[in-house]
C-alpha cells in the first residue's frame, strides 16, 4: 500500500506559499489508518515503552491508537487552558513569536521510557519543545515518531541526538 496516495497536498493552505499535506483521506480509509499505526508502532514494540506522549491535536489521532497497540499510558500534551489539572507549562520561540504547551504534573514520572509522537515533522520545533518538557520531568525519551516529515524543513535536524521515525516522507517538490 502505498500511504503517500493517501495524503491530499492543498496548495497556499493556510496561508499562500504552504503547501498543506492533509491526513484526512489517510483517516478515511480503515485499512491506510490501521497501516499507519501499525507502521508506527512496530519500529517501538522491543523498546519497552512506558508512555506515549502526544503533541495537539492530530498526533493526539496516531498516539492513540499506537498506545493501545503498545500497551502504553498516553499522555496529551495540549495548549494552555485545555487541561483541568496542575500542569507543567513550557514556552518555546516561534519564527514569528512564542508558543506554551502543558502537560499535567503526574503524567510522566521520572525514569519513564517515553515516546513522542505527532503527525507531521515540519520544523520541528513543536517536538524540540514537547522533548525539553518530558526531559524536564526526567523522562527518558525512546524516540519520536512522525506519520509524515517534510524533508525539506529538516526538522529532524532539531531534534538531534534523538532517535527520529517517519513513515511517509515528502522531498522538497513532491506533489
Amino acid at each position: 500500500m502505498n500511504l503517500k496516495d493517501y495524503i491530499r497536498s492543498i496548495p497556499d493552505f493556510p496561508k499562500p506559499g504552504i503547501l498543506f499535506r492533509d491526513i484526512t483521506p489517510l483517516l478515511h480509509s480503515p485499512d491506510a489508518f490501521r497501516a499507519v499505526v501499525k507502521g508506527l508502532a512496530d519500529p517501538f514494540r522491543e523498546a519497552r515503552v512506558d508512555v506515549i506522549v502526544a503533541a495537539e491535536a492530530r498526533g493526539f489521532l496516531f498516539a492513540a491508537p499506537m498506545a493501545l497497540e503498545l500497551g502504553t499510558a498516553l499522555v496529551p500534551i495540549r495548549k494552555p487552558g485545555k487541561l483541568p489539572y496542575q500542569t507543567h507549562t513550557y514556552q518555546y520561540d516561534l519564527e514569528y513569536g512564542t508558543d506554551t504547551l502543558q502537560m499535567h504534573i503526574d503524567a510522566v514520572r521520572e525514569g519513564q521510557r517515553v515516546l513522542l509522537v505527532d503527525d507531521l515533522l515540519a520544523t520541528g520545533g513543536t517536538m524540540q519543545a514537547c522533548l525539553k518538557m518530558v526531559e524536564r520531568v526526567g523522562g527518558t525519551i525512546v524516540g519520536c515518531a512522525f506519520a509524515i516529515e517534510l524533508d525539506a524543513l529538516k526538522g529532524r535536524d532539531r531534534l538531534t541526538p534523538y532517535s527520529v521515525f517517519s513513515l511517509i516522507r515528502f522531498a522538497a517538490g513532491d506533489p
